[in-house]
C-alpha cells in the first residue's frame, strides 16, 4: 500500500457554465487528456472544503484540506506576514493592507479604484510614504510587499494596553464604493482593545489619505491620466494562535512546493517544511517543475508533499474563460510531464483537486460549488467515471468529500486510518498507529528481580 502522498491543488479550477463556451466550463470545454487518463484510473467524486455554497478563500480552504479547523486559523493577515518572512512581536496584530486610489465624497472615504495600474517605484514610494503611524499608544508600520500589496503590523505601546484582530475591513473588494467604516467586530464591542484597534487603524487609514494625495507621484500620475495612489485600505486582520504542527498532527513530514505569499506563510504556520518555487510564466512548465520537487522530497522520507498552482484561479480573475482554459490545458500538459513517475511508483498515493471554485464570468470573487477530485493509487477504487470535470466526477465512488475529510481519506489510503475507539497514546490523533510509549517490563524504578 502507499507510504506517501502527493496533493496537486489546482486553485480555483472550478468554475460555472460560461455562455462564450456553450454554457460549459472552461475544465468541460478543455482538452484533457492526462486528467481524463487520471479519472479513468482512480477513484472520483467532488470537494468542497466547507459547506455546499458557501465561498472561500484560498487559506481556509488550505486549512480544512490539511485537517485543521476554524480554532486554528489566525487570519490571512498574519498568514502574510510569515509568507512575507516577517516576525511579528508577541501579542501584534496583522492586517493585509494595498495602496489604491481613494477620494473623498460626502464626507466619506470613496474607493475609486481597487487595483489601479503602478509601476514599482510608485508603490515603493508611495508605501515608504505611510511607512510608520502612532495614534494613542498603537504603532502602525506598513510592511511593503510586491506591488500594491503589503502587511500592516500593529502593536500597543509597552503601557497601552492590548491590540486585537476582532475588528471590521475598510475594504469592501469594490470599485466605485465607500470604504467601510472599521469599527469592532459585534462579539467583541466592549472590549477595549477591539475599540483601541479600531480607532487606531481608522486614524491610520486618514493618514495615509491626507499624506498619499499630495505626494508629486500623484501629481504626476494625474497629468498623465491615471488614477493617484491616494490611499491604504486594509482587511482580514490576524493575530499568532497556537496550534499542533503538521509532523505531530498526522505523524509524517509534510512538505509544501509552492509559489506565493500565502501558501508560504501556511506551511510556515502549519510547520509545513517549505520548497518555495516562484513562477514563470508558464503555468504546465511550473507544475512539472513542481512535480520533481515533489519527487525529490518523497524520496528523501515526506509523507505528504503539497504541489499547489495558482494559474486557473489567477486566470479566472481576469473574468476570461478562454484564458482559464488555456491556463488548465497548459497544467494537463504539466501534469503529463511530471506525474508519470509518481504514478508508476506503488508506494505513492496521488490526489489532483482544487480548494474552491473560481467563476471566470460574474460578480463573485470566489463561488460556492464544490470542485473534482481523484485519487490515484493502489486500492483506490475505480469507478466508470472517464472525464475530470465538475459535473462528470459527481457519478465518482467518492461521493461529495468536505472539509477535513480530505486528509482522513489520505491517512485511510495510507492504511494509516485510526479504528474509532483506539486509544494508544494519552492523546487521541487521526493517525494509526499512534505515538505510544513501550510497555516496560518492570514498573518505572524498579530493577529486575
Amino acid at each position: 500500500m502507499p507510504k506517501h502522498c502527493v496533493l496537486v491543488v489546482l486553485d480555483g479550477l472550478g468554475d460555472r457554465a460560461c455562455p462564450q463556451l456553450g454554457n460549459l466550463t472552461p475544465l468541460q470545454a478543455a482538452a484533457i487528456p492526462f486528467l481524463d487518463r487520471l479519472a479513468r484510473e482512480g477513484g472520483c467524486g467532488l470537494y468542497h472544503a466547507g459547506m455546499l455554497g458557501q465561498a472561500l478563500p484560498s487559506e481556509n480552504a488550505h486549512f480544512a484540506m490539511f485537517g485543521y479547523g476554524p480554532e486554528d486559523f489566525p487570519g490571512r493577515g498574519w498568514l502574510e506576514a510569515l509568507g512575507q518572512g516577517l516576525r511579528p512581536e508577541p501579542g501584534a496584530v496583522a492586517v493585509l493592507a494595498h495602496l489604491c486610489a481613494v477620494s473623498e465624497r460626502q464626507g466619506c472615504l470613496h474607493m475609486d479604484v481597487d487595483a489601479p495600474p503602478a509601476a514599482p517605484e510608485e508603490c515603493a514610494a508611495a508605501a515608504a510614504a505611510v511607512a510608520r503611524f502612532s495614534h494613542a499608544g498603537v504603532d502602525i508600520r506598513f510592511e511593503h510587499g510586491k506591488g500594491l500589496f503589503g502587511v500592516l503590523i500593529i502593536t500597543p505601546h509597552a503601557a497601552g494596553g492590548h491590540v486585537s484582530p476582532h475588528v471590521t475591513d475598510s475594504n469592501t473588494m469594490r470599485d466605485n464604493a465607500f470604504l467601510s467604516a472599521i469599527l469592532p467586530h459585534a462579539g467583541h464591542a466592549e472590549d477595549p482593545a477591539a475599540q483601541r484597534t479600531a480607532r487606531a487603524l481608522a486614524a491610520y487609514v486618514r493618514h495615509c489619505h491626507r499624506t498619499l494625495r499630495n505626494l508629486p507621484l500623484n501629481h504626476a500620475r494625474r497629468s498623465r491620466g491615471l488614477p493617484p495612489l491616494s490611499g491604504l485600505v486594509t482587511q482580514r486582520p490576524g493575530a499568532d494562535r497556537q496550534v499542533m504542527p503538521f509532523a505531530e498532527r498526522y505523524g509524517m513530514r509534510g512538505v509544501s512546493v509552492s509559489a506565493g505569499v500565502i501558501y508560504w506563510g501556511i506551511a510556515r504556520y502549519l510547520g509545513l517544511d517549505l520548497v518555495p518555487d516562484p513562477d514563470s510564466g508558464d503555468p504546465g512548465a511550473d507544475l512539472a517543475r513542481r512535480l520533481d520537487l515533489a519527487r525529490a522530497e518523497i524520496a528523501q522520507g515526506a509523507g505528504f508533499v503539497h504541489v499547489h498552482t495558482k494559474a486557473p484561479d489567477e486566470a479566472a480573475h481576469r473574468k476570461d474563460p478562454l484564458l482559464k482554459l488555456a491556463a488548465i490545458e497548459s497544467l494537463d500538459r504539466g501534469l503529463a510531464q511530471g506525474l508519470p513517475p509518481l504514478l508508476d511508483d506503488p508506494e505513492v498515493l496521488v490526489a489532483v483537486t482544487a480548494d474552491h471554485s473560481t467563476p471566470s464570468v460574474g460578480a463573485l470573487v470566489h463561488s460556492g460549488e464544490p470542485v473534482p477530485l481523484v485519487f490515484h493509487g493502489p486500492g483506490v477504487r475505480q469507478d466508470a467515471v472517464s472525464r475530470f470535470d465538475e459535473a462528470a466526477v459527481a457519478a465518482g465512488c467518492l461521493g461529495c468529500v468536505r472539509g477535513g475529510e480530505l486528509m482522513l481519506c489520505i491517512l485511510n489510503y495510507l492504511d494509516r486510518a485510526r479504528l474509532a475507539g483506539i486509544v494508544d497514546a494519552p492523546r487521541e490523533l487521526p493517525y494509526w498507529p499512534g505515538p505510544y510509549d513501550p510497555f516496560p517490563a518492570q514498573p518505572p524504578g524498579e530493577e529486575d528481580a
